[in-house]
């Protein structure tokens, strides 16, 4: 009889500690197969590239806001400017790419931007991660409503030019889940914001 009740508590100490183990790292884990292989959710063309605040550091992507901060808030170690030829140029790495001509309140809508050019393919993708994360020790003091699972959202822009110019931005953001999943916009420092851009000449 002690044996029995001696290998329920290990298996119970086991398995508990197997649970505190997943809640902890499932995160990174999630992380670390989004490496390999995320779901696509969504891709769209891009109409137009919103630029006005550029030099601030947000792009506004058909009509979404796009920081181009890093995970540690930081600005991306690269540079976005209109040339003398009225081009937008990011340029990032030793590398750039002239995306397009600039203009006025592109289709009524305020500011600078650039749409794509004739023999442009401009797409915009949200992906999930392949691996969700449960919150049971998350507690929000302000509403008493906490999400009970959370996974990764990624945004990818994708530019590429006739020439064989080509630019790709990456955004990580998080995604909370109470009766349904809600915004893909939460953050976390770290984790979350501009992780990557790669130009491709």
């Amino acid at each position: 009889m002690r044996r029995i009740l001696l290998r329920s508590v290990i298996g119970i100490a086991c398995l508990g500690a197997v649970l505190i183990a997943w809640v902890a790292g499932a995160r990174s884990l999630s992380m670390l197969l989004d490496r390999l292989q995320t779901v696509e959710i969504e891709s769209q063309p891009i109409a137009q590239l919103g630029i006005e605040d550029a030099n601030r550091g947000m792009l506004r992507v058909n009509d979404l806001p796009m920081s181009t901060a890093m995970p540690n808030y930081s600005p991306y170690p690269m540079e976005m400017k209109v040339d003398a030829d009225r081009r937008f140029v990011v340029q990032s790495a030793n590398h750039a790419i002239a995306l397009g001509r600039v203009e006025d309140s592109l289709g009524g809508s305020p500011g600078l931007g650039i749409k794509p050019e004739p023999g442009d393919r401009a797409h915009f993708q949200i992906e999930r991660s392949m691996l969700s994360w449960p919150t049971p020790f998350d507690i929000n003091f302000m509403t008493g409503h906490s999400p009970s699972w959370k996974r990764h959202l990624y945004y990818r822009l994708v530019w590429e030019k006739p020439g064989g110019g080509r630019l790709d931005m990456l955004w990580r953001y998080e995604q909370y889940f109470y009766e349904n999943w809600a915004s893909g916009f939460m953050t976390r420092a770290g984790t979350t914001g501009l992780i990557r851009v790669d130009i491709r000449p």
